[in-house]
């Protein structure tokens, strides 16, 4: 989709898309749907947190094959019937000041979305917080033990829609989607090189130091450029005129 930008911004000197500017877009072709497909498979499959964190520390075992065929299937079917965002034969959100209902699909995937983002993120910072105190490496065990308390903990936010995207009604997707857009942006910048770092660091206080001021360093700086709107899909959109919502 090509997007005409108009030179208008926040008071805070934000960048602004106008709806109105952009173009409407009222079937996915099929290519679009389908590249919406490996995004919530990877979403999906974080879902086991401590099953996540085992693939990392020991490699792809048995456990994650098993997961990773239930997640290729239960997508693939959902996307096949439009139930996955981004999948749908249509858009569903074009109209930004309608007071629609958000689908329970909808609700479901990006609920599951910022449990990953979040718990992910938190327990990280967690884990290097406390081995930098302490000395004693147990991020391991914090997975085991918090991960699901944490991550439960989101999806209870969702269901009850007090996070970005879950909410009852689709009227604010026009800044919603950019607080989300922009987790996805840092997390999935700052995940792999810390999982970078984790491989080549040495373990010790200075290289964990090191590897918390990296992680909080790009969640940082990533989490400012999308709050300028400098990444896609990162800049407010006026509400008031058609669009189509990604």
């Amino acid at each position: 989709m090509t997007t005409h930008q108009t030179a208008q911004t926040t008071p805070a000197g934000i960048p602004v898309e106008l709806a109105s500017d952009r173009k409407i877009r009222y079937r996915n072709k099929t290519h679009y749907r389908f590249s919406h497909w490996p995004i919530w498979i990877f979403v999906f499959f974080l879902l086991p947190g401590p099953l996540v964190f085992d693939l990392f520390h020991a490699g792809f075992d048995r456990r994650m094959l098993l997961w990773l065929g239930v997640v290729l299937v239960g997508t693939g079917i959902a996307g096949l019937r439009g139930r996955l965002p981004g999948c749908e034969p249509r858009p569903y959100i074009i109209r930004f000041t309608e007071d629609r209902p958000n689908p329970a699909y909808r609700r479901v995937c990006y609920t599951a979305a910022w449990g990953a983002a979040i718990s992910f993120g938190v327990l990280n910072i967690v884990g290097l917080v406390v081995a930098i105190a302490t000395g004693d490496w147990s991020l391991g065990e914090m997975y085991d033990t918090a991960y699901f308390p944490l991550t439960g903990t989101v999806w209870v936010l969702g269901l009850i829609g007090q996070l970005p995207r879950v909410k009852a009604s689709t009227k604010g997707e026009g800044h919603e989607r950019r607080y989300f857009y922009g987790t996805v942006w840092a997390m999935c910048v700052a995940q792999p090189v810390l999982w970078f770092l984790y491989a080549v660091v040495p373990a010790g206080r200075v290289g964990d130091v090191v590897k918390l001021s990296v992680f909080l360093g790009i969640l940082a700086y990533v989490g400012w450029l999308s709050y300028r709107g400098t990444l896609p899909r990162t800049r407010p959109i006026v509400p008031g005129e058609l669009a189509v919502s990604d």
